[in-house]
């Protein structure tokens, strides 16, 4: 009888984009609305610097995610390509280096020169993408998921401060954006957590003590500056 396992690796490349996303547009947008908060500023402008940031930080995000994925893409097509040439030109040889790859692994000489000519056989560059470069499926570079995913989390954690600063007394601010920061931040960390597969409370807490941070330091600057004009 099969034991199914339920790994959570599948999930790292957008969970990690999902969480980065959400986490920035909640924390600088909060730390942005009560900077410009605690220098005694108009509602219509908080506003309008909560908007912009959500606006600007989501292009922002999208445009650096992608970049920064794309680059991985094309650093593991490049390393396929070689790869692919050297399959080509050297098979015997790579077809060695894959046995030596599953001794060191803990095959005896005979077992594991028998899987890597089966491995070659049924996919030689499949099996040196896994098990020589590392480049798998389900850890592969997706850059369009990873900026699609990182724009649409940062504005969903952003619109959050956004709204709180539409609704809200202008009197409350300073402590209602940065409470309900703290607990999305809270219950995000533990979300991700636990879809990750890690400690729940670890992770709550780390994300809603770095974000209090945040927003206590651009508070001060708000009102050090606030005063001083």
């Amino acid at each position: 009888m099969r034991h199914p396992e339920h790994h959570k690796i599948h999930r790292s490349g957008w969970l990690r984009a999902a969480v980065l996303g959400a986490n920035d547009g909640i924390v600088s947008t909060a730390s942005l609305i009560v900077g410009v908060a605690a220098a005694g500023s108009s509602r219509e402008n908080i506003i309008l610097a909560g908007t912009a940031g959500l606006v600007a930080g989501a292009m922002a995000m999208a445009a650096g995610e992608y970049v920064s994925v794309k680059s991985q893409e094309d650093t593991e097509r490049a390393d396929l390509q070689m790869e692919s040439e050297a399959l080509e030109n050297n098979r015997e040889e790579e077809e060695q280096e894959l046995a030596a790859i599953y001794r060191e692994r803990g095959l005896d000489d005979n077992l594991a020169e028998e899987v890597a000519r089966q491995l070659m056989q049924h996919d030689a560059l499949g099996a040196h993408a896994r098990d020589e470069i590392g480049i798998t499926t389900e850890l592969s570079a997706q850059p369009i998921q990873a900026a699609f995913y990182s724009a649409a989390s940062f504005s969903m954690g952003a619109a959050v401060p956004v709204v709180t600063t539409i609704i809200a007394p202008i009197s409350l601010l300073l402590w209602l954006v940065p409470i309900l920061a703290i607990g999305l931040l809270g219950a995000l960390g533990g979300v991700a957590a636990a879809t990750g597969g890690a400690p729940v409370f670890r992770g709550a807490v780390r994300v809603c003590f770095w974000g209090s941070v945040a927003m206590v330091i651009t508070a001060a600057v708000g009102k050090f500056f606030g005063a001083a004009v």
